[in-house]
């Protein structure tokens, strides 16, 4: 949880963590596309049988924003930062933690989206930092999913995709307005994923960082259905400091220490690292971090991965991801820091 600069600041310690036992199996095995099949996992809630609509849809292979964009880039042979090893410190010397997974405390676990089509009507969004926030309307649907579920006091994001005119939306703490009529949230940004466009300069997001939530989700359809992720993840650290690297666009912090990360840092696992002990979901998610890195985009539990909910997850294999240690990561160079005075 997080103001945006302009008011009091909360972040979630202490995190408990309920672990939902399933048997363990393959990623093929994971893939229930045999409805037919034993004991196939629920499938998340497509309007209309269609499985490119609706809650945690599947996107077919169809990557956010072009593939020049940092979020697509290949950083595997990009320098390391010369302050490596003390900007990983200070986020903590732990284990890697899976911020998504089936559910916890009685809600989908993690940061769900919903898919829709074009013609979903749009409706007004109030922002109360509406200054650093693109203007509505926004095509949510009333029963849009809400990170942490309806009566959720954390971040509360809303993340819908626009799929036939490829464009994301996102909330920050966000209310629904008799019944759905309206929304109401802190700060909210509109991104056109055919664009490299980033945010104005200095200006937040749904997001601490003013980066976009979506593109940096671990996503079952591309885990699973794919065995592939192709674009950089999302993480957070329990501090930062007064200070962003591009595309971030924005600060959460007022510590000036240069020895803490800053926003946007990016981070990789180090090539030489063995991931074949993993199981193969988690072996996905590794090898995206040797290939893509992950963005530092807010300030919260450290070494907390982005992904979202799905039943069909597998809670004890994601587990796996706790094994690997934080020394096993590398900063790639940072260049272009903005130093905020």
């Amino acid at each position: 949880m997080r103001s945006r600069g302009f008011g009091t600041r909360a972040v979630r310690r202490g995190k408990v963590w309920v672990w939902v036992f399933v048997v363990a199996c393959s990623v093929a095995a994971c893939d229930d596309s045999d409805p037919a099949g034993p004991n196939p996992r629920p499938r998340p809630n497509n309007p209309n049988d269609d499985p490119t609509l609706g809650v945690g849809a599947d996107l077919q292979g169809r990557r956010p924003f072009p593939d020049d964009n940092p979020w697509n880039q290949d950083i595997s042979n990009k320098p390391v930062d010369p302050n490596s090893e003390t900007l990983i410190a200070a986020c903590g010397i732990k284990g890697l933690h899976p911020d998504f997974g089936t559910t916890w405390e009685g809600a989908p676990n993690g940061t769900p989206y919903v898919v829709v089509s074009g013609d979903q009507p749009k409706v007004p969004v109030v922002f109360e930092n509406a200054a650093e926030s693109d203007p509505g309307p926004y095509p949510i649907p009333p029963d849009a999913p809400i990170q942490g579920g309806p009566e959720s006091t954390g971040d509360r994001h809303v993340i819908v995709v626009d799929r036939d005119n490829w464009m994301l939306y996102e909330l920050f703490r966000a209310y629904p307005v008799d019944g759905g009529a309206s929304w109401r949230a802190v700060s909210g940004a509109i991104f056109d994923l055919n664009s490299n466009e980033l945010r104005p300069e200095g200006w937040t997001s749904a997001d601490g960082a003013g980066l976009p939530i979506f593109p940096g989700l671990v996503r079952y359809d591309e885990v699973v259905g794919r065995g592939e992720i192709r674009h950089a993840l999302r993480f957070t650290c329990p501090k930062t400091r007064k200070a962003y690297v591009p595309p971030a666009r924005h600060h959460v912090s007022g510590n000036t220490d240069p020895n803490l990360p800053p926003m946007g840092m990016r981070v990789r696992l180090r090539a030489d690292f063995d991931v074949s002990g993993f199981p193969e979901e988690v072996q996905v998610i590794l090898n995206a971090l040797k290939k893509y890195g992950m963005f530092l985009a807010d300030e919260g539990g450290g070494w907390f991965i982005s992904g979202a909910p799905d039943p069909r997850w597998d809670d004890e294999r994601l587990a796996e991801l706790k094994r690997v240690p934080s020394t096993a990561l590398e900063v790639v160079l940072m260049e272009g820091l903005v130093v905020v005075p």
